[in-house]
């Protein structure tokens, strides 16, 4: 009898260890095929943003405006300065990255809190990315209003050429600050590299937002085709990116009394309304935020605070 058992749990035994042996080579196996998967769309992701590369660059050469929204969302990132920090980050790894994190966000909280808080947590995920986006984009903006003048400088220093002008930008850039150090140093490379130097200028042009500095190097690139003198257009711009900062600093002042303006205007509501509150039976709050006209005040109140925070974010 005691050898039955034993059999018995020897069999047991034997049965286990072979499903755990068939169980973990089935996971091997879902691991290679989701790696395989997991390659095969990163092979496509870079398929896709090389097709769309060479496309850009085919339209620079053409002059051409046919902005998709790939286009945006790569030029985007170089504006804000994270393709500069990661330089393997292209827009469908960005807009892939954010719809996996939104989906793990989503089913989490989905599964603990309910749907109503798995849409604010997307909207709270989406929205601290746009403000951390705008604010890199606004960083590097104010970064090269400040560099150009100097670049300007540094660049009315030296007797140019068409064929020495990607040259001294290698010069010039350890000077400068980022972003304008990095696409001094591209432009150079790449002019180096494929010997165009005018669809050098037009890419670095694309890669920095400031207006006044796409103009320039936009005007250098016809300077480099017509063989014209560089020392004029420098002069010019010099003169041009001066009146641009004053005309800038008179806009912010501006806007500075305006936003103090706006912060007296909201103290004072906020204290008449918390006056009036405590004369009426009724609460104002109450009245405000609870009934439908309330609401309607509120929702044009909101409306007119965005359109002021956005009349604030504008650079130009």
């Amino acid at each position: 009898m005691r050898e039955y058992y034993k059999i018995w749990i020897y069999g047991v035994i034997f049965v286990l260890l072979l499903c755990g042996c068939g169980l973990l080579c089935l996971r091997v196996r879902w691991l290679e095929l989701i790696g395989r998967m997991l390659q095969k769309g990163g092979q496509e992701l870079d398929e896709a943003a090389r097709r769309r590369l060479l496309e850009s660059r085919r339209q620079l050469m053409t002059l051409q405006k046919e902005y998709s929204f790939w286009y945006r969302a790569e030029r985007e990132l170089h504006y804000s300065g994270w393709k500069r920090f990661l330089p393997f980050l292209t827009a469908e790894l960005w807009m892939a990255v954010n719809l996996v994190g939104a989906a793990v966000l989503a089913a989490a909280l989905l599964a603990g809190f309910g749907w109503r808080t798995m849409l604010l947590g997307i909207a709270a995920l989406w929205g601290a990315e746009y403000l951390a986006l705008q604010f890199c984009k606004m960083r590097a903006f104010r970064s090269v209003n400040t560099n150009l003048i100097k670049f300007l400088d540094f660049l009315g220093n030296y007797s140019i050429t068409a064929g020495e002008l990607t040259g001294i930008f290698t010069q010039i850039s350890k000077y400068v600050e980022e972003p304008l150090r990095s696409a001094l140093d591209e432009c150079g490379y790449e002019a180096q590299t494929t010997g165009d130097t005018s669809l050098a200028l037009l890419s670095m042009a694309e890669k920095i937002e400031h207006p006044k500095f796409k103009e320039l190097v936009r005007n250098m690139e016809i300077s480099v085709r017509y063989c014209a003198d560089f020392t004029l257009l420098v002069n010019s711009s010099r003169r041009i990116m001066r009146e641009y900062l004053r005309m800038g600093e008179e806009r912010r002042g501006m806007l500075r009394e305006a936003v103090i303006n706006m912060m007296l205007l909201l103290f004072l509501s906020g204290f008449a309304l918390a006056v009036v509150d405590g004369l009426l039976e009724t609460s104002v709050w109450t009245l405000m935020f609870e009934t439908i006209p309330g609401r309607i005040a509120m929702g044009t109140v909101a409306v007119i605070l965005l359109l002021f925070l956005g009349r604030l974010s504008e650079r130009r």
